[in-house]
């Protein structure tokens, strides 16, 4: 089983391989340059063998990037065009490195009284489509300007930010009609908007929901992580494994069903000393198995 988590490439993008090692993970999660800035990652030939020679040594794999917090990319102006490039230039690092692709979240509409999933999915086709153009049509830009190997992965959000409900993300995977965009699904996320895992009917009632609506084959990877707020509360505040509202049961349901077995793991947990994703984390999850 492919079990992971979020690490830090403070000193080196293989100093991130090095970590998840050291806490019992063999896939990764990094980003590629600070989260909260517009930077793009600088990865001369030196950085990507050492990066790849470590990889293999330790037999760390799939790894992901997690594309910086700040990009929108139903924007249509200047943050829009500062999303494309920092995806654009992130997508480009990923062959070099042997990284399977960028973890996305898509953003939000300007307008402040954007209605909530339920409200849009009632309005009129054309007024949805006029909606949604920005957002593909940037999302097709970088696919056009990046590597083939390289995935564009939509994760699901919560707050009611885009791609809260798999009926949109069905939406907008089905508009790009592209093999090179993938999904990820987060723990949190899905709880804070509403989708029950608790029981092994709901999960599998959630699986068959997700394979009509989406295709089974566009499912990437899992964040998997507790949740510090009620269920169906909008708010997707991340909590340690066994600490937060979700309950270990759903984690055990996660972990031992056979269809997601294959599936990497990554944890974005707080941390048990509040520095991270931890093992403790890790160990917690694979007590499950």
């Amino acid at each position: 089983m492919k079990l992971g988590a979020h690490q830090s490439i403070e000193g080196g993008y293989h100093k991130g391989l090095e970590r998840i090692r050291n806490i019992g993970g063999n896939c990764l999660q990094i980003f590629s340059t600070s989260p909260r800035g517009w930077n793009s990652p600088s990865i001369d030939e030196i950085v990507a063998t050492q990066f790849r020679n470590r990889k293999s040594e330790l037999n760390i794999d799939p790894i992901y990037f997690h594309a910086s917090y700040l990009i929108n990319l139903a924007d249509n102006g200047r943050v829009g065009s500062l999303s494309k490039l920092s995806l654009i230039s992130e997508l480009f690092v990923t062959p070099k490195l042997n990284i399977r692709g960028s973890i996305v979240h898509l953003g939000s509409f300007k307008d402040s009284h954007m209605p909530s999933w339920l409200d849009r999915a009632k309005m009129v086709r054309d007024d949805l489509e006029t909606r949604y153009a920005p957002l593909i049509n940037n999302i097709k830009e970088i696919l056009e300007q990046t590597p083939e190997e390289s995935l564009f992965i939509i994760e699901n959000a919560g707050n009611k930010k885009i791609a809260q409900r798999l009926e949109e993300i069905a939406i907008i995977v089905k508009k790009l009609q592209n093999a090179r965009v993938r999904v990820c699904l987060d723990t949190c996320h899905l709880y804070s908007a509403g989708y029950d895992l608790s029981s092994a009917k709901k999960l599998d009632d959630f699986l068959l929901m997700f394979d009509k609506l989406i295709g089974f084959e566009k499912l990437e990877v899992i964040h998997v992580n507790d949740s510090r707020d009620p269920f169906n509360s909008g708010r997707d505040r991340h909590a340690n494994i066994g600490e937060g509202t979700i309950g270990l049961k759903t984690f055990q349901l996660l972990l031992n069903h056979p269809i997601l077995q294959h599936l990497p793991l990554i944890i974005e947990t707080p941390g048990f000393d509040k520095k991270g994703p931890d093992k403790k984390n890790l160990d917690i999850l694979k007590s499950l198995i």
